[in-house]
């Protein structure tokens, strides 16, 4: 297939040199793959900066395209389940890491990738959301499967104006729970408020007296998304038989905690891992997401940018400097 499209490749020139810019690709150049797609929204994620710029933990191979996530039109599958014209999301896997992404207005991927946008959602609805809101939804899912109901108490969320934690929040506040948004960024306390918090707290106000073994016991539940300290004093922080999910490291990867939460006051620590999740989970909370979880500020949460805006953002999301998530509309 000849046709070209739109795409940021970012190339190696060379060691830690690299550039990003908007060229014409060939469909052909594509990796192997059951199912073509054409993109009509993609997200901008911490990890696609990373990409963006070379880092090996993400990206090694170049020339490459980053976006780890897509929503579009299927053009082309020769598997089972799928048929040219069908909207699809396809979040995680390899996207956009060794397998060209979403900041293509084509891509190529295994069928097993993608599910069938739900009804009631967009692919720009989808797309505010991304693998973030996937992500935030997963741990939700987790606190109300594990008995964390709204009427057991507060729940905290760490990183609150981030891309996890600002839709932890709004899906959390459209759940009916009510939330205690943790925050470095106070400046941002409207703005969370808006999404549905109760409450907005300094991120310092988390940590104080971790050093303990044991915290004055506050939230029925926690999604964290900053590790280290943070989580630490979350889970000792949390009431007995409360739930703890994590899925960030911005602090630390490491955790600095001993097991009395855990033996005396039966807290559970669930990890979320949206990159490998497996199908039935995914389509569960995108089920969800379509309907009774849909954040009602979606449209407030992102800035809309096309290819040639990525640069800035890119930039501006490494320096810590983003305050909304970044939709990017293949189209513009």
């Amino acid at each position: 297939m000849n046709e070209t499209f739109r795409a940021l490749l970012v190339e190696q020139l060379e060691k830690k040199v690299f550039t990003r810019k908007i060229v014409a690709r060939k469909v052909d150049d594509l990796p192997a793959g059951e199912l073509l797609v054409r993109v009509h929204y993609s997200s901008l994620n911490y990890k696609d900066a990373l990409s963006a710029t070379g880092n090996p933990g993400v990206t090694r191979n170049f020339p490459h395209t980053p976006g780890i996530d897509a929503a579009g039109e299927v053009v082309q599958c020769s598997a089972a389940g799928f048929a040219p014209g069908d909207q699809v999301i396809v979040t995680s896997y390899d996207l956009g890491m060794e397998t060209d992404g979403g900041f293509g207005q084509m891509i190529r991927v295994p069928s097993t990738w993608a599910l069938k946008l739900p009804q009631g959602m967009t692919l720009k609805e989808s797309m505010m959301l991304g693998t973030a809101g996937l992500t935030a939804a997963l741990s939700v899912e987790e606190l109300a499967s594990n008995g964390v109901t709204p009427a057991r108490g507060p729940i905290l969320v760490t990183g609150a104006t981030g891309g996890v934690g600002s839709l932890a929040v709004a899906i959390l506040a459209k759940a009916g729970y009510q939330v205690t948004a943790a925050t470095g960024k106070l400046s941002e306390t409207d703005y969370l408020k808006k999404l549905g918090a109760a409450e907005v707290i300094e991120r310092t106000a988390v940590t104080a007296g971790v050093e303990r073994p044991m915290m004055k016991p506050r939230w029925a539940g926690v999604i964290d998304c900053v590790g280290g300290q943070t989580l630490a004093a979350a889970i000792k922080s949390t009431v007995p038989w409360g739930v703890v999910t994590c899925c960030g490291l911005v602090d630390t990867p490491d955790l600095p905690i001993n097991v009395f939460p855990f033996i005396l006051r039966g807290v559970r620590l669930i990890g979320i891992d949206s990159a490998e999740c497996p199908r039935a989970p995914r389509v569960k909370v995108w089920q969800k997401l379509a309907h009774d979880w849909k954040p009602a500020q979606l449209e407030t949460m992102v800035d809309e940018v096309g290819l040639e805006g990525l640069e800035e953002k890119i930039q501006a999301m490494l320096a810590g400097g983003l305050k909304r998530r970044v939709l990017v509309n293949l189209a513009l």
